[in-house]
């Protein structure tokens, strides 16, 4: 069945970037959009739009009959979920299917396979897939918790089974801990995921953490296309992510990208995925979870491939076959992303709210910013404060630092502070530079990415650019900011 008309179940940068791939490929799009969000981009450019009224999340985007109901009476045939909110809900993917509607997504029972950190690992014994030595047996008991993580050897990283975004994980040095941080794991996985079963894991010192795209159709076809370096993070969550990872020979590349395809294989696997990775700095490495939905960072990887995940996406649940072999799929020059988001790092990461009077507008080659605002749009404390993701491509790394550090001056989100100057601290560090990255990177360089005093040539250096972005730089549009996800980049391969 041909897909005609898609309501996308989220807001923000991502309903736009399905909307813009949507409409390149003659479908019509229907978004959805609680009150306070009614002036957003997602809000306004749609073929069609309809409120999900006022209140809390459970009354407007995570209202699973609301949106199910919205998407008959638009006439959708297809829901495509984005990604957070109700992407990886199983029970919505139900939903949305026994009502007759195509869910751009896998099937309910991989999501709720690859959900559970207990049962991917125990599905994954079964295909050899390397695995962190640990325990994730039924015998939940604080004696038999302890006695496993014992028989480990300490460090280890004590984690939620249905957790997810760095909920629920403790690590544990020693025997004192230990009941600490079962405790803890435990009550925040039953209040944040409703489960307080847990797993343990022997924690792998100064990790990197490497994930794999996937994509997979319903013809047997399980494809990767390529890794990304994801270890810049604070408190477990993604910061800068950039491919291909630096200092990985080509034969540990596709060893953990030909891994992720067993693991599509095994599950029997569908639409786009994400497998991610433990790596230790001997090059060994672990499953760590799998993802079953589009990732926020998956912008790097098409600017690397020239390929559409989105098209792929949607080409997969319409029952299409994928029309790409593997051997066709190669990587180009390297891309990074930098999550842009309203807060102050120089001031304990506080959330910054407001109104955004301005946007700023990136000015060089192969630069793109996802962006789900508009000028005189405000930030409130509702959603995740992620602005924007400005995305940068370069022929050589060192060049994609470069661009990515110029560009980030010229992204201006005048009226709410951001982390951008924190960004280009991280990208200016050398051990940043030299490729040495892993998930530790940000407090242990915590000191070298505060900020420091501004001195007579690094002012006139910022007036100067000031001077000259006023000159050359016009009001961002809506119309503008609608194309940028894809029309503005030039010279993209494709």
């Amino acid at each position: 069945m041909k897909i005609k008309k898609i309501m996308v179940a989220n807001r923000g940068e991502i309903a736009l970037r399905v909307l813009k791939t949507a409409k390149e490929m003659g479908i019509k799009v229907v978004t959805v959009y609680a009150e306070d969000d009614k002036s957003l981009p997602h809000a306004l450019y749609a073929d069609e739009s309809y409120s999900l009224g006022s209140g809390a999340l459970s009354e407007t985007y995570l209202n699973k009959n609301k949106l199910i109901e919205i998407a008959k009476k638009a006439g959708a045939d297809a829901i495509h979920p984005g990604y957070g909110f109700l992407s990886e809900n199983e029970e919505f993917a139900r939903l949305v299917e026994s009502s007759g509607i195509i869910f751009i997504g896998p099937t309910p029972e991989s999501i709720v396979l690859m959900g559970d950190k207990i049962g991917s690992k125990k599905a994954l014994e079964k295909i050899n897939v390397p695995l962190t030595p640990g325990y994730h047996g039924d015998d939940q008991s604080d004696e038999n918790l302890a006695k496993e993580a014992k028989k480990i050897g300490y460090p280890v990283l004590i984690k939620a089974s249905a957790g997810g975004g760095g909920k629920g994980m403790r690590i544990v040095h020693n025997d004192s801990e230990l009941m600490e941080g079962i405790r803890g794991a435990k009550s925040e996985g039953l209040k944040s995921f409703s489960s307080d079963k847990v797993l343990i894991e022997k924690y792998v010192l100064n990790p990197r953490h490497i994930e794999v795209q996937l994509m997979s159709d319903t013809h047997g076809n399980h494809l990767h296309f390529f890794e990304r370096e994801c270890s810049i993070q604070r408190r477990y969550q993604k910061v800068v992510e950039e491919t291909p990872a630096p200092n990985m020979s080509q034969e540990l590349r596709l060893k953990v990208c030909e891994t992720a395809v067993e693991i599509a294989k095994g599950i029997n696997y569908r639409g786009a995925g994400t497998v991610e990775f433990i790596m230790a700095q001997d090059g060994n490495f672990y499953f760590m979870e799998m993802n079953t939905r589009l990732q926020v960072e998956h912008p790097v990887t098409e600017m690397v491939t020239g390929h559409d995940l989105v098209k792929y996406q949607i080409m997969v649940a319409q029952g299409d076959k994928l029309p790409v072999k593997q051997s066709e799929i190669k990587q180009s020059g390297h891309a990074i992303e930098c999550r842009i988001y309203a807060e102050d790092p120089d001031q304990d990461f506080m959330p910054s709210i407001g109104k955004i009077d301005r946007i700023g507008t990136p000015s060089l080659r192969d630069v793109r910013l996802d962006c789900g605002f508009l000028d005189g749009t405000e930030v409130g404390v509702n959603y995740d404060p992620m602005l924007a993701k400005l995305v940068v491509w370069g022929e050589d790394r060192n060049l994609a630092i470069s661009k990515t550090i110029s560009s980030l001056d010229e992204v201006l989100f005048l009226g709410v502070k951001t982390n951008r100057d924190y960004l280009k601290r991280i990208l200016s560090h050398k051990e940043f530079v030299a490729g040495h990255t892993h998930t530790h990177f940000i407090p242990d360089y915590k000191d070298d990415l505060k900020a420091r005093d501004l001195g007579d040539h690094d002012l006139a250096d910022i007036i100067g650019a000031l001077s000259f972005s006023d000159k050359k730089r016009t009001v961002t549009t809506g119309a503008q900011l609608l194309r940028n996800p894809w029309t503005e980049l030039i010279g993209f391969r494709n």
